[in-house]
């Protein structure tokens, strides 16, 4: 028994020391978190364009031309219609030309879609039409490098080892570009009218996302941008001519009904997340993010 009483008064005796330590841990393990969190930077982008597309048009036609020249030249090349210059043997004089169709093609595409999200094709054009106007790109890509392919692995003039090499060299290249000049997340001409219509404010995006979000406060804003380095503030406008074109489902969820937007006529790729639940008379968040809002 008497073990058992010093036991407990060893306990008593340490319990108030114990928790008049708890505040300094807990100030103690605030600094380190403060510490190890990094400065959030908020950049402001260029203004939006004005809608002018025409010079970005054609800077990419013009690329995609230089492309296809550089992919005839290959073509020539490998058909041994004309030796090629500075004593080159065929096999490097094929894959420059091989880099520098990528490197047009890829330029190329870009100046598209940055035209494609300033002035976005109607939807009432038709499903088809969207299509090969916002995949220009991959289309020109397939132009630019299957032909090439193909004669490369049909040819019998060029040898065996420098055939090979050149064919899979072009196979890379037009994966590469492909993958660059695809656009995987169009907006529609209705969906930027309705946005630019409906969100007056200002809205954030992060450096390599896809979405702008509505609220970047450290406290109660979107979790999917808290902890990012960089974010981008801007207009809605500015926003999708940044390539982010649709609005954060986590935000169109939390955010969207207390600032009067209508959903149905925005691009929130997430449906299922939209379910609004907003406490109206406080403003906070009644649920965790979806794990598909992403930024």
């Amino acid at each position: 028994m008497a073990e058992k009483i010093v036991r407990n008064a060893e306990k008593k005796e340490a319990a108030p020391a114990k928790k008049a330590a708890e505040p300094v841990k807990k100030a103690a393990e605030t600094v380190q978190k403060t510490a190890k969190k990094p400065q959030q930077t908020i950049v402001t982008p260029n203004k939006p364009t004005g809608g002018s597309t025409v010079g970005l048009r054609i800077g990419a036609v013009v690329l995609w031309v230089l492309a296809l020249v550089c992919e005839v030249f290959a073509i020539m090349a490998a058909m041994q219609y004309f030796i090629p210059p500075f004593g080159m043997s065929p096999l490097v004089f094929l894959i420059i030309m091989i880099v520098l169709d990528l490197a047009f093609a890829i330029v190329a595409a870009q100046l598209w879609k940055k035209a494609n999200h300033i002035k976005p094709m109607s939807e009432k054009r038709g499903k088809f039409l969207f299509y090969v106007w916002n995949e220009l790109g991959v289309i020109m890509a397939c132009i630019c490098f299957i032909p090439l392919i193909i004669l490369l692995l049909k040819n019998d003039k060029l040898d065996k080892k420098t055939k090979t090499i050149a064919a899979i060299v072009a196979a890379v290249a037009l994966l590469i570009t492909g993958v660059a000049s695809a656009d995987f997340h169009p907006i529609t001409a209705e969906q930027k009218e309705e946005a630019e219509a409906q969100i007056t404010t200002d809205v954030y995006w992060t450096q390599f996302g896809h979405k702008y979000h509505l609220n970047a406060d450290e406290e109660s804003g979107c979790p999917y941008i808290k902890n990012a380095n960089t974010l981008y503030k801007g207009s809605v406008t500015e926003a999708i001519e940044s390539g982010r074109t649709a609005i954060c489902s986590y935000c169109a969820a939390h955010y969207a009904e207390a600032m009067g937007l209508e959903l149905e006529n925005l691009n929130v790729e997430e449906k299922e997340a939209v379910a609004p639940q907003v406490n109206i008379v406080t403003g906070q968040a009644t649920a965790a993010p979806s794990a598909t809002g992403g930024n």
